[in-house]
């Protein structure tokens, strides 16, 4: 039997070469996209009564949202979100349009203008949080957002650029 033993110098990000960090920074591309990297998107979703089912920020491009109470998420998203917050602005629009909708004889709004109001609000905020999603993602997979990770966690690298 032989034993052999090498030697390999660690160096933290910050001692890299150039070209070593960003060899560093390619082989790290997907460190913080791994796991659940949406989950915040998702929570926040919750705090207005929505949920995200599914989401493609890819070549299909969509958002699928289902909100039990399109009236109850309005006013949710203007007690949760910034006034400056697009989710706010559609809110405020939705909530002016359902005051002004077409009424019966008994004073009822009439259904299918509500159901047409409630589908269109919950599409639009439905790309608004496809926004939010592909913002988020985009932030992840930046050379800031990777760098931040790998500093975070005192990574160690060959001096190529290889995680230890």
């Amino acid at each position: 039997m032989r034993t052999i033993t090498t030697h390999t110098d660690a160096y933290k990000f910050d001692e890299l070469s150039d070209d070593a960090k960003e060899k560093a920074i390619a082989n790290l591309y997907d460190i913080n996209i791994s796991s659940d990297w949406c989950d915040s998107v998702y929570d926040d979703a919750k705090t207005i009564g929505c949920t995200i089912k599914e989401f493609d920020t890819g070549r299909r491009s969509y958002c699928k949202l289902v909100c039990n109470d399109a009236h109850e998420t309005a006013d949710l998203i203007i007690a949760n979100h910034g006034e400056t917050c697009d989710t706010r602005k559609l809110a405020d629009e939705y909530l002016k349009a359902h005051a002004n909708l077409g009424r019966d004889e008994d004073g009822d709004i009439f259904t299918d203008l509500l159901e047409d109001l409630d589908a269109e609000f919950v599409r639009a905020l439905g790309e608004e949080y496809l926004s939010l999603l592909r913002k988020e993602y985009e932030y992840l997979t930046s050379e800031d957002a990777i760098v931040e990770t790998i500093k975070a966690n005192e990574y160690e690298f060959t001096e190529d650029g290889k995680l230890i």
